[in-house]
C-alpha cells in the first residue's frame, strides 16, 4: 500500500478562511469536493494533550479513514483505534507502531484476530463469552481489555445496545472465565455512546470501572489499562474544555496517580478529531418552484450534487438536522420554505426539509459546515456518482510536524492557485 499522496495540500500562512478557501478552490475544481484543513486536526491533538494530559487518544479510524488525515495524526504521535483486518493494515501501512494500535472491536471476525495475531497487534477488546472462546482459540498470547456497557440515554448513537457487557451482571463472570483460560486481561474499557453531552456519565462509567479492578486484583489480574471510549463531539474547539474537567476529576478520584502510578489510560475519540476539519461543497444544479393559484411561491426545491447516498447518509440513520450556508449570495431578506434534495433518482435522497432560504439559482454554491465524522467512509456509488474531490489545507507553521515519509505535495495557497494546479 502506498503513502504517496495523490492530492495537493496548500499552505496558508494566516488564520484559515474557510470561503475564501472555497472560491479559490472553485478555480480548479468544477464538481462538490471536501475542504479539509488539517491544521485544524494538529490542534485538536494538543489540545486534549494540555487539556486531558493523562489520557492517551486513540483515534478511531472508522469514523473517518482519509489517508491524509492519518498521516497527519500519525505524524504527530497520536496513536490509533481499529476495528478491521483493513483498518490495521491502512495504519500499519503508515510505519506506526504496534503498541500505537487496540483492536477495539469485541465481536471479531476470526480471520482478523488472525491478522491481527500475524502482525503482533496484541491488544484487543472483548465483551462476551463466545469471544473468550474464540480468541483462547486463535490468539491466546493477545492482551485483552474487556468492554462494559456504561451507555447514557442522552447519546444520540447508544452503542451500548450492541456493545458491553453488564459491570455487575456480567463482567465479573467474564474475568473469572478468562482467568480459568489462563488469558492475559489487561484492562477494562467502555463508551458511553457517540454524540453525547451527559460528561457526568463518564465519573460513573470510571467509578464501574474502578470496582472491577478491584475484583480484577481479587482474582489476580493486575490491569494496566483504562479505555474511556469516545463520543466526544468535535463541531468545536471548546468542548474539551466543558468534558476535561469531569472526567479530569473521576479519573483523580477513582484512579489517582499516586496510586495507579503505572495506569495508561486510553481514550477513543474520533468525530472529536476531524469533525470540525472539514466542510462540504456543493452546487444546485436544478430547481423546482411551487407556487399558489395566485403566483406567490408556496415553496422550493433545490437537487445538489451531494446526498444521503454520498456524504449526507448520517441522515437518515440519526436524527442530526443540517442546514448549509450559501456562499457569496446577494441578500434579499425574503425566505421560502426549502427543501434539499441529492441527485440520486431515489426519492428518499433528501438531505434537510422545511428550512428558511432565500431564493438561491441554479449554479450557486452552498458548503456544509463540520462535515468529517461518519461522512466520507459511508458513502456509496449508487447511480454511479463518482467519490468527491478533496482540497487539503495546512498552516506552513504546521508543515514541519508532517512526517516527511508521506510525502505529500505542497504547494503554497496564493500563489500556486494562481496557475490552477
Amino acid at each position: 500500500m502506498s503513502n504517496k499522496s495523490s492530492e495537493n495540500v496548500f499552505l496558508f500562512s494566516k488564520k484559515f478562511d474557510v470561503e475564501n478557501s472555497i472560491k479559490k478552490t472553485l478555480q480548479i475544481i468544477n464538481d462538490s469536493f471536501y475542504i479539509c484543513n488539517l491544521s485544524d486536526v494538529i490542534q485538536k491533538q494538543k489540545d486534549w494533550l494540555k487539556y486531558m494530559p493523562r489520557v492517551k487518544p486513540h483515534y478511531a479510524v472508522k469514523c473517518n479513514d482519509d489517508i491524509n488525515v492519518l498521516k497527519t495524526l500519525a505524524s504527530v504521535g497520536c496513536s490509533f483505534d481499529c476495528a478491521t483486518l483493513w483498518e490495521i493494515e491502512k495504519i500499519l501501512s503508515l510505519n506506526v507502531s504496534i503498541d500505537r494500535i487496540i483492536f477495539a472491536n469485541t465481536t471479531k471476525i476470526a480471520s482478523h484476530i488472525e491478522y491481527a495475531k500475524q502482525q503482533n497487534v496484541n491488544l484487543m477488546t472483548f465483551d462476551n463469552e463466545d469471544e473468550i472462546e474464540k480468541i483462547m482459540k486463535i490468539y491466546p498470547d493477545a492482551r485483552l481489555i474487556l468492554r462494559i456497557r456504561y451507555s447514557s440515554e442522552k447519546a444520540i448513537y447508544k452503542l451500548g445496545r450492541k456493545f458491553g457487557s453488564d459491570p455487575i451482571s456480567e463482567a465479573p463472570q467474564l474475568l473469572e472465565l478468562a482467568k480459568s483460560y489462563n488469558l492475559n486481561v489487561v484492562g477494562i474499557s467502555f463508551h458511553i455512546g457517540s454524540s453525547c453531552e451527559d460528561y457526568e456519565a463518564y465519573g460513573g462509567a470510571i467509578k464501574a470501572c474502578r470496582r472491577l479492578f478491584e475484583f480484577g486484583t481479587e482474582i489476580g489480574f493486575n490491569f494496566k489499562i483504562l479505555d474511556i471510549g469516545g463520543g466526544f463531539f468535535g463541531d468545536s474547539f471548546n468542548r474539551i474544555r466543558q468534558f476535561s474537567s469531569i472526567i479530569n476529576n473521576a479519573l483523580d478520584e477513582h484512579f489517582p496517580q499516586n496510586e495507579f502510578t503505572d495506569l495508561e489510560i486510553f481514550s477513543e475519540p474520533g468525530r472529536y478529531f476531524v469533525e470540525s476539519a472539514f466542510t462540504l461543497i456543493s452546487q444546485i444544479h436544478s430547481r423546482k418552484v411551487t407556487r399558489n393559484v395566485d403566483g406567490s411561491i408556496l415553496d422550493i426545491m433545490y437537487y445538489q450534487n451531494e446526498g444521503v447516498y454520498s456524504n449526507f447518509l448520517f441522515i437518515p440513520l440519526g436524527p442530526e438536522e443540517i442546514i448549509p450556508k450559501v456562499l457569496s449570495h446577494k441578500r434579499t431578506g425574503e425566505t421560502f420554505k426549502t427543501t434539499i434534495w441529492g441527485p440520486t433518482c431515489d426519492s428518499t435522497d433528501k438531505v434537510c426539509e422545511n428550512i428558511d432560504l432565500e431564493m438561491l439559482e441554479i449554479g450557486d454554491i452552498m458548503y456544509y459546515e463540520n462535515m468529517g465524522a461518519y461522512t466520507i467512509p459511508l458513502r456509496t456509488p449508487f447511480n454511479a456518482f463518482q467519490t468527491t474531490k478533496m482540497a487539503y489545507f495546512l498552516s506552513e507553521d504546521d508543515k514541519s510536524k508532517i512526517d516527511e515519509s508521506y510525502q505529500l505535495n505542497f504547494h503554497h495557497f496564493n500563489a500556486d492557485f494562481n496557475n490552477n494546479l
